[in-house]
């Protein structure tokens, strides 16, 4: 399993190439913007784009899916369907709408080559949101973040629900690396020792 890291758009969000070297397989996690360079990097790696998974359905997560789509037509696209909301002109900016993206939600698991994502429910940022976990790697979206969590005044934020999302991956087992929706990446056990968003949660 190799993992590469691109800031894509005006957020600098963390868009995540995850590929499986044996079987020359990959997917795209979080293209935010930047669908050329994100393109250009899938190539290079040497490795045949086979999914983009969203961790929620922020235009600043998914703004390259339409560029991407253009190019690979074949390859699905994964978003929770609570954060599909079609057409809806009030949320139509901050949730562009994705046609034809496959739901994926709870338990569900994704094959990337041989690699298996699984997908865990973390709403609290979005109601969709997901945490998606491929061996001892946590792409958390924006539910964690290296010393912080997710904001929850947009839409379907709810600070009950992320305090609740922070908790369950705080008590995964092992020191499991975080990779965030923005900014460096970290390990649970850092977070567990040092994020006071994640302390509250586990002892609240």
């Amino acid at each position: 399993m190799e993992i590469k890291t691109l800031q894509v758009g005006p957020l600098a969000t963390n868009c995540y190439i995850l590929c499986d070297e044996t079987e020359k397989r990959c997917a795209v996690i979080d293209p935010g913007g930047d669908a050329d360079r994100v393109a250009t990097a899938v190539e290079w790696s040497g490795c045949a784009p086979c999914a983009i998974l969203l961790t929620h359905g922020h235009n600043d997560h998914t703004d390259g899916v339409a560029e991407l789509r253009a190019k690979w037509p074949e390859v699905p696209v994964y978003l929770n369907h609570r954060d599909q909301y079609g057409d809806d002109p009030r949320l139509a900016r901050l949730f562009p709408p994705i046609p034809g993206a496959k739901d994926y939600d709870e338990g569900d698991t994704i094959a990337v080559g041989s690699l298996e994502v699984s997908v865990l429910a973390t709403p609290g940022h979005t109601e969709g949101g997901v945490t998606l976990r491929c061996g001892d790697a946590l792409f958390c979206g924006d539910t964690l973040f290296a010393g912080s969590c997710g904001r929850v005044d947009f839409h379907g934020g709810s600070m009950e629900k992320i305090m609740a999302s922070l908790k369950r991956l705080g008590e995964l087992e092992g020191d499991l690396h975080v990779l965030p929706g923005h900014m460096q990446a970290s390990t649970l056990e850092r977070e567990r020792a040092r994020n006071p968003y994640l302390r509250h949660a586990m002892n609240g």
